[in-house]
């Protein structure tokens, strides 16, 4: 490893030590829920390598276990990750120039890497492109060692695993909050209730997600522009 590469990685990495907490937790416990919903360590491992989402990962077990319904897996994994299009835009001038590694680093690209890379003052005797490279290989291999692992100790320790699920819904609960302490007047979030409410009232619980997605998708493409004059959004 030549000297360029090696001040890449020491800088890159303390970047990512916060990250690694939270990724093998959250990893960890997708592996064992992968694996108390029956599925062999191969399958969190192979997931976490080609998909790295966090999120859409936990619903996949979901959908894995339920009739094939092609269309509404596509639909899903479009709303859910749709946010991945807006961190592109931001990062095109950030990853120009940066030769075979481009691909990767737009594949790599999940919620915590965008923020660093996206952040981070680079010094000018530090190679950039090795910086974003470091920064989201590091952030990927947490995610997948926490997921394999999960996967491996799920099926070789016998415990209660019951509610081990509701980690999903703690996970969105968390991302909720953390929206409602950044706006003002909440505008977003009184919309994504609503929709949710109407739309479980509607379409049942089995069916009312998509709805609510495509109801608010809706609802605040039509305020985008009255809000911004206000400088609420």
């Amino acid at each position: 490893m030549n000297t360029k590469i090696k001040n890449a990685f020491k800088y890159a990495f303390p970047y990512t030590i916060p990250i690694f907490a939270g990724f093998w937790f959250l990893g960890l416990t997708y592996g064992i829920y992968m694996n108390v919903s029956g599925f062999s360590f191969w399958y969190p491992l192979l997931m976490s390598i080609t998909i790295f989402g966090g999120s859409l990962e936990f619903i996949a077990v979901s959908m894995l276990l339920a009739p094939f319904a092609p269309l509404q897996v596509f639909i899903m994994t479009l709303m859910i990750q749709a946010r991945h299009l807006f961190y592109g835009i931001s990062m095109l001038d950030k990853y120009k120039d940066t030769g075979w590694k481009k691909p990767y680093l737009i594949f790599g690209m999940c919620d915590e890497t965008f923020s660093i890379n996206y952040t981070a003052n680079i010094p000018k005797d530090i190679d950039r492109s090795w910086f974003y490279f470091f920064v989201t290989l590091l952030n990927h291999f947490y995610w997948v060692s926490g997921a394999t692992i999960g996967g491996i100790v799920g099926g070789l320790f016998t415990f209660n695993t019951e509610g081990l699920e509701f980690v999903m819904t703690a996970m969105f609960l968390v991302i909720f909050l953390e929206q409602w302490l950044k706006e003002k007047r909440h505008i977003s979030e009184w919309t994504g209730l609503a929709a949710s409410i109407v739309c479980l009232l509607v379409f049942g619980a089995d069916n009312f997600l998509i709805p609510t997605m495509i109801c608010v998708l809706i609802v605040l493409t039509a305020l985008n522009k009255p809000l911004e004059k206000k400088g609420e959004l």
